[in-house]
């Protein structure tokens, strides 16, 4: 097992929202919002590898091509948002069990998504900021980004303060 998977949930905004006539994007561009541009520069600083969270695709690389926009949300299922079964599926497909350690970021509803999809892989699973409000939330991963400490257990284990 190597390494840090960062986990970044997508966000509602997207850069359809602004250019309706724009085509297929990238993943790591495609979401516009502060949420997930913040957490992609957390995954970005802290981990070895990071991946995003869609309610529609599942786990896709940031260079996956969204072909459009869509609204698809874990907390409204009728959106119908991606199954647990798939999402473990791709948890093997892509190998994302290989890693020692995966950190999720978002709110509740991913939490709870991740939770299920890694529910027996040999992973620790971390949220660094569960149960915060979103604003504090944003600014906590703003902070850990500028003081460079992940608030992941390996600062802990590094002996980092």
């Amino acid at each position: 097992m190597v390494g840090t998977l960062i986990i970044v949930s997508c966000g509602k905004s997207k850069l359809w929202d602004r250019d309706p006539a724009h085509g297929p994007a990238k993943a790591q561009d495609a979401y516009i919002g502060a949420p997930f541009r913040i957490n992609r520069a957390y995954a970005e600083r802290f981990g070895d590898e990071w991946i995003v969270l869609s309610a529609k695709y599942g786990f896709v690389h940031p260079g996956f091509q969204l072909a459009g926009p869509y609204d698809v949300s874990f907390k409204h299922e009728k959106t119908g948002p991606i199954n647990i079964s798939q999402l473990q599926a791709q948890v093997q497909q892509l190998d994302l069990h290989r890693f020692s350690t995966v950190v999720g970021l978002g709110g509740v509803e991913y939490r709870r998504v991740i939770e299920l999809a890694f529910a027996n892989q040999p992973v620790s699973l971390e949220f660094p900021f569960a149960g915060q409000r979103l604003g504090v939330m944003i600014r906590s991963t703003i902070r850990a980004i500028d003081s460079g400490q992940s608030g992941i257990s390996l600062d802990r284990d590094s002996g980092s303060p």
